[in-house]
């Protein structure tokens, strides 16, 4: 099995880097309405980045249906940490439709670079292939402009429960606010658990909805900024420090599902190397194990 670190180590590590090195600050469009479109957490960040906007949001499945069917999209905000994948079929056929395209990437090299108008570069660590951390939380930060070294000291202080490993499943509530980072957390228990540890993810009203009809024993509820008297008999409450925007809640999301990673079997290590391999075939494109 290859040695990697778990994902809470990775919130700290990106952490740390933005506190030594300047986050740009994001250009934001002038587009009227674009269309903002990644793969995975690409685009889940997307939404967090462009929430204020009139834009069109998209993934790699639905970005041409939007394009034929939205004729007042006038420009394109992609969206891709390594700027490959599927990143390079997309900038085409954005570059067909003579649409101006604006790249945010953590890679000067994106593959993708050669088909669009301008590029967004990020500062980024060498990272276990899928953990994103320091990709998509440098992007969220350089929006909010929230304190890495406030949110680092306020995860430090969480008190982690001993007892994660007792569970294999997770209910995930997060304030109705914060509603667009539940894909992130998803994304990340996909890649980490697959089908061994599950997930669900809900605002606190959405919780209220016929989502705790059948209930596990096995079930940990994980409420942030919000006092959980209401579901599941097994709580955990992680409260928001003052002035959390999305960055905050990102690494501290992130921060709790390492915990998890590192309290059951290491399945994401001991299956990453083959399903790199696979990958590449599959894009066409090298993909390493480690990412940076």
């Amino acid at each position: 099995m290859i040695k990697l670190i778990n994902l809470d180590q990775g919130v700290l590590n990106a952490l740390q880097l933005f506190q030594e090195q300047k986050l740009p600050s994001l250009k934001l469009p002038t587009f009227k309405r674009p269309l903002v479109v990644g793969s995975g957490n690409a685009a889940a960040a997307g939404k967090i980045l462009f929430q204020d906007i009139d834009a069109v949001f998209a993934d790699e499945s639905n970005y041409v249906q939007k394009l034929k069917a939205i004729k007042s999209i006038d420009g394109a905000i992609l969206i891709s940490a390594s700027g490959g994948k599927h990143a390079p079929i997309i900038a085409k056929e954005l570059q067909r439709r003579k649409k101006k395209i604006i790249l945010l990437t953590t890679n000067v090299n994106a593959p993708t670079r050669e088909y669009v108008d301008e590029m967004n570069v990020f500062p980024k660590l060498p990272e276990p292939y899928t953990y994103n951390t320091s990709t998509y939380l440098g992007m969220i930060l350089s929006k909010t402009k929230e304190n890495p070294q406030y949110i680092l000291k306020n995860l430090q202080k969480i008190k982690i429960p001993l007892t994660l490993k007792h569970y294999d499943s997770f209910f995930i509530i997060v304030p109705p606010e914060f509603d667009l980072i539940r894909e992130m957390f998803l994304t990340k228990f996909d890649e980490l658990f697959g089908s061994k540890v599950s997930a669900r993810v809900f605002t606190a009203e959405q919780a209220k909805h016929a989502k705790t009809i059948v209930l596990s024993e096995k079930e940990l509820f994980i409420s942030f900024g919000w006092k959980n008297d209401l579901f599941g008999k097994h709580r955990w409450d992680v409260p928001l420090p003052i002035g959390t925007g999305y960055g905050m809640l990102m690494a501290l999301g992130y921060y709790v599902i390492g915990k998890i990673q590192k309290q059951h079997p290491p399945y994401f290590k001991e299956n990453i190397e083959r399903y790199c391999k696979e990958a590449s075939k599959v894009f066409g494109e090298g993909i390493g194990v480690v990412v940076g």
